[in-house]
C-alpha cells in the first residue's frame, strides 16, 4: 500500500467555518508543493463541497457537522468532504465510491449543479457516495512541470 498521511477535521455545519477549511487546505497544499494556481483551485473546489454540506445537509434547527479528510500522498492530495458521518475509514470510503454520473439526480446530491461543475473543472477526479449523507472525494495531482516566470519556457518544479 502506498504510504500517506491522513488529516481529519470536523467543523460545525455553519458558513463561518468554510474559511477555516480554506485556510487548512491552503496550508496543506502549500506544504505539499502545489502551485499557487492549484492551491486556489483546491480552495474553490473544497469550499464548494463544504458550502453544499453546510447549506443543504441539515435542517435549520439541526446541529450538524461536516467532516473533512485530507489524504496526503507523494504525488496527489485526496480530499473527502462528508456530512452526516463519523470518522473516515479511508479504504472503506474509497471502495464504496465511484465517479459522478451525469444521469444521477442532482436532488440526490443536494447540489445546485454549478458547485459540482466547478469541482469537476478544478479537480483531476471527483467521486461521490450518496447513501447516508453525501461524501465527495476529490483528487488533485501535483504537477511535475511548471511554467517559468517569463512564460516562454517550461521548467520542472521538483
Amino acid at each position: 500500500m502506498e504510504a500517506f498521511d491522513f488529516i481529519e477535521m470536523k467543523v460545525p455545519a455553519k458558513e463561518e467555518y468554510v474559511g477555516v477549511v480554506r485556510l487548512s487546505i491552503s496550508g496543506i497544499a502549500n506544504r505539499m508543493g502545489f502551485t499557487y494556481e492549484d492551491i486556489e483551485d483546491l480552495k474553490v473546489a473544497i469550499s464548494e463541497a463544504v458550502t453544499n454540506a453546510v447549506t443543504h445537509a441539515y435542517e435549520a434547527n439541526e446541529e450538524g457537522e461536516v467532516t473533512i479528510g485530507f489524504g496526503i500522498y507523494e504525488s496527489r492530495l485526496e480530499v473527502m468532504v462528508a456530512d452526516h458521518g463519523g470518522s473516515f475509514n479511508l479504504s472503506e470510503v474509497k471502495n464504496g465510491i465511484g465517479p459522478y454520473e451525469n444521469n444521477e439526480s442532482i436532488e440526490n446530491l443536494r447540489e445546485g449543479g454549478f458547485g459540482l461543475f466547478l469541482m469537476q473543472a478544478l479537480m483531476d477526479k471527483v467521486e461521490i457516495k450518496n447513501d447516508s449523507g453525501v461524501i465527495v472525494l476529490m483528487t488533485k495531482y501535483i504537477d511535475e512541470i511548471g511554467v517559468g516566470f517569463d512564460d516562454d519556457h517550461v521548467s520542472t518544479t521538483k
